[in-house]
């Protein structure tokens, strides 16, 4: 059996973007693809207002915590989606490279952060069309 592709998701805080982009691609990936997260500079806590955001979507962010970048991390991916990151992210030949252009959700209402989750999702859709999997919602 193939080893699923791995995705992984770097921004700097990983409270928000990354963490909604893992929590899709877990949720529609349905365990085809190895999800990972981390961020340059992590908060200690995911940003309140993007877990709602996706508990309305029926995905739950509250057991998840924000992890540092590692090369590890990088190196064990196929992968790499940075979202803001800059140039924290290593880079290893043989990856595949994504930036994902996204406002940042920290310190912005619900109603902000929506359109923000919306367009995670739409992208978190097509990288799994692009990777050959079917999203299972």
């Amino acid at each position: 059996m193939p080893t699923p592709p791995s995705v992984l998701f770097v921004c700097v805080h990983n409270a928000g973007r990354s963490q909604m982009a893992a929590g899709f691609l877990r949720a529609l990936g349905g365990g085809a693809v190895e999800v990972r997260s981390a961020g340059s500079a992590p908060k200690d806590t995911i940003n309140p207002v993007a877990v709602e955001a996706m508990l309305e979507r029926g995905i739950d962010l509250r057991a998840e915590q924000p992890k540092v970048l590692t090369d590890e991390a990088v190196q064990a991916s196929d992968v790499v989606i940075t979202m803001g990151c800059g140039d924290a992210c290593p880079v290893y030949p043989g990856k595949r490279y994504e930036d994902w252009e996204l406002d940042d959700p920290a310190g912005q209402g619900i109603e902000a952060v929506r359109p923000i989750r919306d367009e995670i999702e739409r992208r978190v859709r097509g990288l799994l069309a692009s990777l050959d999997v079917e999203a299972v919602a």
